[in-house]
């Protein structure tokens, strides 16, 4: 199932001839890594142990009985020598065979982030210093003056208890700076984690693509991205995609309706921050203005920030109003609220997601064990549960090479149902 005739021409730029010791068949060294995946043996150390005695990943890498195996320290070489993106290739070959076979169509796809522990330990963590970052940014009632790395760390805790501003102050790693604090959930803690993006075929479950990037990027900033990925991969143009709530944001469903792609998103449920809600404000596209519960006008300002725009009252309008004790704040005389860019767009999918057919619920249902099952499988059979190295490169060439490792299975017990198959209608035949 695994052609790599091509690799040679791949990587010959980055050898030169007659210079330096004789080099490792790049094609065995693939495979030998291929085989670590495919067992979930991700160490190199102990892979070379594994191969020493084990046919199979000889076999399977080209190598005889008698044959001398490279060093292990000859495999993190070859890594580094090549760069991620040469590793991207394998994987993108890997989903091209799947497409080719027909086990995968690439028209609906499953898009889904998973957190992957950093390889560093507890006491590799530092805290920022703090004091300056608030000198920085202003905060003269921010000030730490414990000497001590954990007295800094007990100072943090205490402040940050009645602080809004935890992001500031979040711990950094000092091995592995690429890695960032994140956590999948409000009540797990942070831990410093890369997070890989994946797309997956809805048909067999084949991943036709993924990235890495670190832990603390939102999983709507790489989406689009993503899928664009997909079709340069697959040339097939994706129909319908489906997501988590996490990636229901307004340039997300814009995105996809410039892409005549359908999204199967759940829209996220509308903070509720007043006892007059947002919802009851109704935004005008054509006039580009927003209507309030009593039919006042609130107007576009000058003020800007990085995701939308202000849109004010004029005071006239909130003095008489019965609402105002309401929907102003005391320290307030007009209203004044955000409107994101793109926002006419999610206000279509919150319509379509009040009005999803069966087939939506159906792929959303499909959702959960194609992408998330993914991920799980990665992690439980395939080693991806903590990163093996440190580096956001390394990083990748580990997602990349697990990606392949999981097509390959893909491809081989598809190859393997088709010869079941063939070799019941030839018996059959026979009996006939």
């Amino acid at each position: 199932m695994l052609d790599l005739g091509w690799l040679h021409e791949e990587i010959a730029e980055v050898y030169a001839a007659g210079v330096g010791r004789p080099a490792i068949d790049p094609e065995a060294a693939v495979r030998l890594m291929l085989a670590g995946f495919l067992l979930g043996i991700v160490h190199d150390r102990r892979l070379m142990r594994e191969a020493q005695v084990n046919l199979a990943i000889r076999w399977f890498a080209g190598f005889g009985l008698g044959d001398r195996l490279p060093d292990h320290s000859s495999l993190t070489r070859i890594r580094q020598r090549w760069g991620a993106e040469r590793f991207r290739h394998v994987f993108q070959r890997t989903a091209r065979a799947c497409v080719s076979a027909g086990i995968a169509k690439g028209e609906v796809v499953h898009v889904d982030a998973s957190l992957i522990r950093a390889d560093v330990s507890w006491e590799s963590l530092a805290v920022r210093h703090v004091s300056s970052i608030a000198a920085a940014n202003g905060d003269e009632a921010f000030e730490v003056d414990a000497p001590g790395v954990e007295a800094c760390d007990a100072a943090v805790e205490r402040q940050l208890r009645n602080s809004k501003k935890s992001g500031k102050f979040k711990k950094v790693c000092l091995t592995d700076p690429e890695a960032t604090m994140a956590t999948s959930g409000r009540n797990r803690r942070l831990e410093p984690s890369y997070k890989q993006h994946g797309v997956v075929d809805d048909e067999r479950g084949v991943i036709l693509d993924v990235e890495v990037t670190t832990g603390e990027i939102n999983e709507g900033q790489a989406i689009l991205e993503r899928l664009d990925a997909v079709v340069a991969t697959t040339g097939v143009p994706i129909g319908a995609v489906t997501a988590d709530a996490g990636y229901a944001y307004a340039k997300v469903f814009a995105g996809l309706e410039a892409r005549e792609i359908t999204g199967v998103i759940p829209t996220k449920a509308e903070p509720i921050r007043s006892k007059v809600p947002l919802r009851r404000f109704r935004y005008d596209a054509k006039h580009d203005h927003v209507k309030c519960p009593r039919g006042k006008i609130l107007r576009p300002n000058k003020a800007k920030i990085s995701h939308g725009r202000f849109f004010a009252s004029k005071v006239r309008d909130c003095r008489g109003c019965d609402l105002a004790t309401l929907c102003l704040s005391p320290s307030r005389v007009t209203k004044a609220l955000v409107i994101v860019h793109d926002y006419p767009a999610l206000l279509r999918a919150r319509r379509r997601r009040d009005r999803w057919s069966a087939e939506d619920n159906r792929l959303y249902r499909r959702h959960r064990w194609r992408s998330e099952g993914f991920h799980g499988e990665a992690k439980t059979w395939h080693g991806l549960a903590r990163a093996v190295r440190r580096g956001l490169d390394n990083m990748r060439i580990q997602s990349f090479l697990t990606a392949a490792a999981i097509n390959l299975k893909r491809l081989a017990a598809a190859f393997l149902a088709l010869l079941f198959a063939l070799t019941a209608v030839q018996r059959a035949q026979i009996r006939a």
